[in-house]
């Protein structure tokens, strides 16, 4: 039914939960799960500081949480691969499905509430450039 699945996570709960729930269903359907973190580059302050250094990112902290939601999510029965990217999440998650050929893209329901979802959010977003199915999972 699927064979690539994306779902874009931070250290949040709910987006643990959303997680958790696309490695489930990309465990039942045999589909490779691509996990999805976005961080912004660190900036270097000083005069001291080479322009070609000025911009930094320590991946230290993506690594780290990519590497506890590949587990858990390996432990749901999933084949997993992870992503980092320094773009804002929603662009993260699209530039992954489309270079992955995703079949679905998972997204929780966090913001998708009060004016955020008027005015916009990661899900909201998602939804309206996915260049796939979009499954939205209760997470909240």
């Amino acid at each position: 039914m699927y064979e690539n699945v994306v779902v874009g996570a931070d250290d949040s709960n709910t987006a643990r939960e959303a997680v958790r729930q696309a490695a489930r269903l990309a465990a039942l359907c045999g589909a490779r799960l691509h996990i999805v973190t976005a961080q912004k580059p660190r900036v270097l302050q000083g005069p001291a500081v080479p322009e070609e250094f000025r911009y930094s990112l320590t991946g230290d902290e993506a690594d780290g949480l990519l590497a506890t939601l590949a587990l858990d999510a390996r432990s749901a029965g999933a084949e997993v691969v992870t992503h980092v990217r320094t773009k804002d999440a929603a662009d993260s998650i699209l530039e992954v499905a489309s270079e992955v050929d995703a079949d679905l893209i998972v997204v929780g329901n966090k913001g998708m509430q009060g004016p955020r979802r008027v005015l916009g959010s990661i899900p909201n977003s998602v939804l309206h450039q996915a260049p796939c199915a979009v499954l939205m999972v209760k997470t909240t």
